[in-house]
């Protein structure tokens, strides 16, 4: 069994209130949430950490140390998505890093049983991209409960708040249980840099003068409407090595 679960409310409800549709906050939501799904996993004996129970200025790196720092055995993050514009889309989605270990499993689970709720079952997906995903030390799912722009999805949110709260809560304790079970149980894994890097320090030679010089190719890694995440992801990757700029678009 998971001792220690990191229940993280996306964003943070101050300079990064997530996606908003009249009035309606992601971060809000998600903080309601997973405070609900923290206090089922908390009567059944799982300790549980929260990066936050308000709101408050903090990074998607804080969050992924905070678990870190926690020697945690499993990260959940929870979120509502959005379209382009408004009813465009409608369902559940959880992200996960990579198809190893509990992840999987855990994911399809928790989709299953809101599924059951009347949510649209989308997918399971990887996004290696996400710092809460990619930074953290431990198995960590990024939770979509429906968007946040869908009539449909909010009436469901709203009306059956505490059975979704219950439904991914019993989601992940019968995952565990079912690894506890399993003897090749890999519950945790080994931080991994970023997918899309290369070894860093790799130049190549100048070209003699009197040829065309090679093109130039860049590679962006990242996009924020957080200067602070950009600014920490900046500083990461030059610790590995890599030049690197922030710019405004």
């Amino acid at each position: 069994m998971a001792d220690k679960i990191v229940i993280d409310a996306g964003h943070n409800g101050l300079s990064d209130p997530g996606a908003v549709y009249n009035g309606r906050r992601e971060s809000d939501d998600a903080l309601r949430l997973a405070m609900a799904v923290g206090e089922i996993l908390s009567r059944n004996g799982y300790e549980i950490v929260y990066t936050r129970t308000g709101n408050l200025n903090q990074s998607v790196t804080q969050k992924a140390k905070l678990a870190n720092d926690a020697d945690a055995d499993l990260f959940i993050s929870i979120h509502r998505n959005m379209g382009t514009y408004p009813e465009q889309y409608n369902g559940v989605q959880t992200l996960i890093y990579d198809r190893e270990g509990i992840k999987q499993p855990m994911a399809e689970a928790i989709n299953r049983n809101l599924e059951g709720l009347g949510f649209r079952n989308i997918n399971v997906d990887l996004r290696p991209d996400l710092a809460v995903l990619r930074r953290t030390e431990m198995p960590a799912l990024l939770l979509e409960v429906g968007f946040i722009d869908s009539e449909g999805d909010n009436k469901l949110f709203d009306n059956r708040f505490e059975e979704i709260a219950q439904a991914i809560a019993d989601a992940i304790m019968d995952t565990l249980d079912a690894a506890d079970d399993d003897d090749a149980n890999p519950l945790r894994y080994t931080y991994r840099p970023p997918y899309f890097l290369e070894t860093p320090n790799q130049t190549a030679s100048s070209p003699p003068s009197n040829e065309t010089p090679a093109p130039l190719y860049r590679v962006q890694v990242g996009a924020f409407h957080n200067l602070q995440n950009a600014i920490e992801l900046e500083q990461e990757l030059k610790l590995l090595g890599y030049n690197t700029w922030i710019v405004t678009v």
